[in-house]
């Protein structure tokens, strides 16, 4: 799998570090906000439903029985593997590949799930964070068209994933 994302400029943004896992600064204005939901909810087969997992409001991106071949920790539950926080804190949450999640976390673009850095959910649960403009929804889009294709069972996990529960 070849995933590069170009280096996220500026410092991170504050985060809550328990439940819910949320993103309190540099948000998304409420035209980008929607802008990156329009396209992340273009995506081929992808269902648009309230999230099983998230706050109220958040929408999640959910396969098709027939589409969701992905590996079990390619989903944060049911066929749901990924969400999009409301317009207040415009991060989501998604399952990434391995290798993935370490280009996301180390070019700035996202962080572990703290439920997943404690060992509570599988360790390739990410925060991606919101976009602050229309060329970082060109990057969030790529970000979740991976997990997307993990979702879909397009991606190997080169490294075995411990799933609680």
């Amino acid at each position: 799998m070849t995933f590069e994302l170009p280096l996220r400029q500026g410092p991170r943004p504050d985060t809550t570090d328990c439940a819910p896992h949320e993103q309190v600064s540099q948000n998304s204005s409420a035209e980008i906000h929607a802008f990156f939901k329009e396209k992340a909810f273009a995506l081929p087969f992808v269902e648009r439903c309230r999230s099983g997992i998230s706050v109220p409001g958040a929408e999640a991106l959910v396969l098709p029985v027939a589409h969701a071949c992905g590996p079990r920790e390619a989903f944060m539950i049911g066929r749901e593997f990924a969400h999009v926080h409301p317009s207040y804190d415009g991060s989501s949450h998604m399952m990434l590949p391995l290798a993935a999640v370490e280009e996301l976390i180390a070019k700035g673009w996202g962080e572990p799930h703290p439920m997943a850095s404690a060992g509570h959910i599988p360790a390739n649960a990410v925060m991606a964070y919101a976009p602050r403009g229309r060329s970082e929804v060109d990057v969030m889009i790529k970000i979740l068209t991976t997990s997307w294709d993990f979702a879909r069972g397009k991606l190997a996990n080169p490294a075995q994933v411990h799933i609680h529960g």
